[in-house]
């Protein structure tokens, strides 16, 4: 959609009204012509003959295969192209993206989605085989590829561009958080377990190269979120929560394989105390956005219980009572149950709930693609009710 553009000076957001009349009083900074007149001309002014007739601007297509070169030079050139973290890859040979294809029986030039991390630049199509490419670099294994390619499908990318500078959450549910060794207990978001870690990484890369994501010309979060490097990856404990998994409150199944997907600020810090303590921080978190999303250690879920709530949403309707906000109703507020039953603390984010997606549809008809040795981060002791590092009760 061709669209004429007038700029104000930044920033808009948080500053005096004073200020803001002064910006529509002045100059485009762009042009230099004075902003309220140039509103005004570009809603009034008869349509150009490029403007009826506007040609799209397309990305040329990237080259399959780059020429070989040396591991360093290899690296040096991903690195200068942005297609990285900036952390180090694993290079995506031929070799190395057939394996990671057999994670899945789909066609490896089956179109996946389209993703543009900005709403006026070209959604860039991407297939299977550049799905794999990416979780390739991430560092990822056959058996990881279907939750990737789930978070490919959702077309969502985990980083938006805006001058807010948002972070981004995925939390898989079904038991395929079991089958790949997914993290959902005693330290889920800390960098203690393989999976959560190079999914949540791919994320990102997928972002960056799908997104076509560059600093100041697409991307301007003005100061970025270091959680977009994992993007606070982790499963639910299912195993250890009183009540239904996540997804089946958004349509799924129990025994469904599903990923959902969150965006927000901020984390807000740890808390304790019940569900009249858990709106009020709620309540005073100013900066949310609409929605909230409390992770919970297995611990709240049973003292949540305790206190006579069923089910997650008679925990939300109670939340949403006591906040008595017009936008913060209880389908925009998420519990999230995750942790080792060290504590019964819960984490506040104002993190609200964008998708979830089936990762059924990608997992191959023999099943998950394993390693004849599966590569496993050492797992937390199994504990219950705060009992761990007891004798007898790891």
């Amino acid at each position: 959609m061709p669209l004429r553009y007038c700029y104000p000076p930044h920033p808009v957001g948080f500053v005096p009204r004073e200020i803001l009349r002064g910006y529509l009083a002045g100059d485009d900074p762009v042009s230099y012509r004075p902003l309220m007149q140039e509103i005004i001309e570009a809603l009034t002014r008869p349509l150009t003959e490029e403007e009826l007739n506007p040609v799209i601007e397309k990305k040329p297509h990237r080259p399959r295969l780059l020429a070989p070169d040396s591991e360093a030079n290899l690296n040096r050139l991903f690195l200068e192209n942005g297609w990285t973290d900036g952390l180090p890859i694993v290079l995506p040979t031929e070799e190395r993206v057939a394996e990671m294809l057999t994670g899945t029986d789909h066609d490896p030039q089956e179109i996946v989605g389209r993703m543009s991390v900005t709403t006026h630049e070209e959604r860039l199509e991407y297939t299977v085989e550049k799905v794999a490419v990416n979780a390739v670099m991430a560092g990822a294994r056959p058996e990881h590829f279907p939750v990737i390619l789930a978070l490919a499908a959702s077309q969502i990318p985990s980083l938006p561009s805006s001058t807010t500078s948002f972070g981004s959450m995925m939390v898989v549910n079904g038991p395929i958080r079991q089958e790949i060794g997914m993290n959902c207990g005693t330290g889920a978001l800390s960098p203690f377990n393989f999976a959560n870690a190079v999914i949540g990484r791919a994320w990102t890369l997928l972002s960056l190269n799908f997104g076509d994501a560059k600093i100041n010309e697409n991307f301007t979060a003005s100061t970025g979120n270091n959680f977009n490097y994992n993007n606070l990856c982790c499963a639910e404990n299912e195993e250890l929560s009183v009540f239904e998994p996540f997804h089946t409150t958004k349509g799924f199944k129990a025994g469904d394989n599903a990923v959902s997907l969150f965006r927000g600020w901020t984390v807000m810090g740890m808390g304790l105390g019940p569900a009249k303590r858990m709106a009020e921080v709620m309540k005073a978190g100013r900066g949310m956005i609409g929605g909230a999303t409390f992770i919970i250690d297995p611990l709240v879920a049973k003292s949540l219980k305790n206190e006579g709530f069923k089910t997650r949403l008679e925990v939300t309707q109670f939340m949403a009572n006591e906040v008595k906000s017009p936008w913060m109703k209880p389908e925009n507020i998420n519990l999230i149950v995750v942790g080792g039953e060290w504590n019964p603390m819960w984490l506040t984010t104002d993190y609200f709930h964008t998708a979830t997606v089936s990762i059924d549809k990608w997992i191959p008809l023999k099943g998950i693609t394993l390693d004849a040795r599966p590569l496993r981060m050492p797992a937390p002791a199994v504990c219950s009710d705060g009992m761990c590092g007891l004798p007898g009760k790891g």
